[in-house]
């Protein structure tokens, strides 16, 4: 019984469902397989079976008589079904691992951009902890630490337009994995070259060159691989890897300085960005292996999900000067600066960096001296809005995106997000900064809260160079993350200059951020669009 049971050409139909109905059988059940493998494989046919028929003398019935029995051996009969329903769940679980491998590539390398991003900002306030014992250590004052901080921005932007180009021409991949490793090498020589100022500002600027190409690398993987009623997720997921990278940076600088001494934090986080690097590349060559690579960066194609592959060939990273300079020369940059919704990211842009820039790199400060708070105090609460912005943007993202699937106008809902991204952190900034007697923990509430709701920009203005143009995304943002950078460079370093100068933080930190953020405002809902625009039919029309 047991041999016959194994012969395909005798179990060709089966009766199912007691209405005289055969069904070929083969089409239920996967290919017979030598006997140690059925004992896994029938029993999962007899669960996919068991809601096919109507009654006991059914197809399941009629697979547990006769074909289990002769399957399994009658060896193994009194093992009974459930045990060997336990050996199968126990092969699911082993399939399952690890966790991602079941995850569509997109998904994939979405987690993996984001976890760039999280070392991003641990390297970037790294700095903020790290500047009250050097400054101690090298007898620097506000002015001082203001500059060191401040070159940071230099690198940032005058890699945001170079950036967004190289981003378009060779890939979001690549030029991200350039990007970490660059900034990763410049946090570890920091120690080395602390002493020597000018060493100092080029390493900070080096890491700024660095992280400056990611916003452009990842909104180029984003705008070529996420349709638009996810959109607002991946870039939520994307850059709140920022929140969690400050929150972590903020978290595990003070007890690493205060064990092993300031230079561990860049040494560590150095080393953390360089092991990413060597993971990035291990899944890059896997999925490009599997033929399963989510940027198609070889070919021009229009998937049937409407996204959009790059028209630029691998080949092109052999290309003449000649060639890039042509390529170069391609982007609608006339159209570009011709049009009113561009005009508008790029004001809030600025305005928004101001806020979020200062805040990041003098929150510390603030909340040592004005507040009273030691380094780990200090610290600990400047966790509090990355922290909160994490939950806000968790929240901001798929209300975004419902309401674009329930047919609101894209540029109504980014409008909406991005107003409610500037109006909050003024309303707060202002009650922090009016003198109402208010006890610290109020302050840091309110300077939390507002800081928080500033994430709805990331389904606001972060969201829009993708939502007028995929092709020009990168470059897109490149522009207004220039803009953007100017406040780092400026802001960061007039705020230690006015802090020495007035000794008011209210003067110095909060109303600047208040004016840009009421400004930007008014600009955005005046004229930001997400309408798609061709940019590259209206330069030619020009």
């Amino acid at each position: 019984m047991a041999a016959s049971a194994l012969q395909p050409e005798r179990h060709l139909h089966l009766l199912a469902g007691g209405g005289g109905r055969r069904r070929p059988l083969l089409r239920m059940l996967p290919p017979l397989a030598p006997l140690r493998h059925r004992r896994h494989r029938l029993p999962l046919a007899v669960r996919v079976s068991s809601g096919d028929g109507g009654g006991g003398g059914g197809f399941t019935s009629a697979v547990e008589k006769r074909s289990v029995p002769g399957a399994v051996g009658e060896e193994h009969g009194a093992k009974g079904e459930e045990e060997l329903d336990g050996e199968v769940a126990a092969g699911a679980l082993e399939l399952r691992w690890p966790p991602w491998e079941g995850l569509a590539e997109r998904y994939k390398l979405i987690g993996a951009t984001s976890l760039a991003f999280v070392i991003c900002n641990m390297d970037k306030v790294n700095l903020s902890v790290a500047i009250i014992p050097m400054s101690h250590q090298y007898g620097w004052n506000s002015s001082t630490a203001g500059l060191v901080q401040s070159s940071f921005f230099w690198g940032y932007a005058l890699s945001q337009l170079p950036g967004g180009w190289m981003a378009k021409l060779f890939g979001g991949r690549k030029v991200l994995e350039v990007g970490v490793l660059t900034w990763s090498l410049a946090t570890a020589i920091i120690p080395a070259v602390a002493g020597f100022m000018p060493g100092l500002v080029l390493s900070r600027i080096l890491v700024g060159i660095g992280e400056g190409v990611s916003p452009s690398a990842a909104t180029d993987l984003i705008a070529r691989s996420i349709p638009l009623k996810e959109r607002s997720r991946a870039v939520a997921v994307v850059f709140g890897g920022l929140s969690f990278g400050s929150v972590l940076g903020l978290l595990f600088s003070p007890p690493i300085i205060q064990n092993l001494g300031w230079e561990s934090v860049f040494y560590i986080f150095g080393l953390l960005g360089i092991i990413w690097c060597i993971g990035f590349e291990s899944l890059k060559e896997r999925q490009l292996g599997d033929n399963e690579g989510l940027l198609n960066l070889g070919q021009s194609s229009t998937g049937s999900g409407g996204l959009v592959s790059s028209a630029v060939s691998l080949e092109s990273s052999d290309s003449s000067l000649e060639d890039l300079q042509n390529s170069l020369k391609d982007v609608p940059w006339g159209a570009f600066f011709k049009s009113k919704a561009v005009w508008a990211m790029i004001y809030a842009h600025f305005c928004g960096s101001w806020g979020h820039y200062t805040c990041l790199s003098w929150l510390p400060t603030f909340f040592s001296e004005e507040l009273n708070l030691n380094l780990t105090e200090a610290a600990w609460v400047s966790v509090l809005p990355p922290l909160g912005s994490m939950v806000i943007t968790s929240i901001a993202a798929p209300f975004a995106d419902n309401l674009i699937s329930n047919g609101v106008d894209t540029t109504k809902v980014r409008k909406i997000c991005q107003t409610i991204a500037f109006v909050s952190p003024a309303i707060f900034m202002i009650l922090s900064s009016v003198d109402l007697g208010l006890p610290p923990w109020e302050i840091v509430a309110f300077l939390t809260s507002g800081l928080a709701l500033s994430s709805f920009a990331f389904s606001g203005l972060y969201c829009t160079h993708q939502d007028i143009s995929r092709e020009y995304a990168s470059i897109l943002l490149g522009i207004t993350n220039t803009v953007g950078a100017v406040p780092g460079i400026v802001g960061v370093a007039l705020t230690g200059y006015l802090i020495d100068s007035t000794h008011s933080w209210s003067i110095s930190l909060f109303a600047p951020s208040i004016f840009f953020y009421l400004t930007g405002t008014a600009v955005w809902l005046a004229f930001a669009s997400s309408e798609p625009q061709d940019f590259s039919k209206s330069e030619s029309e020009s």
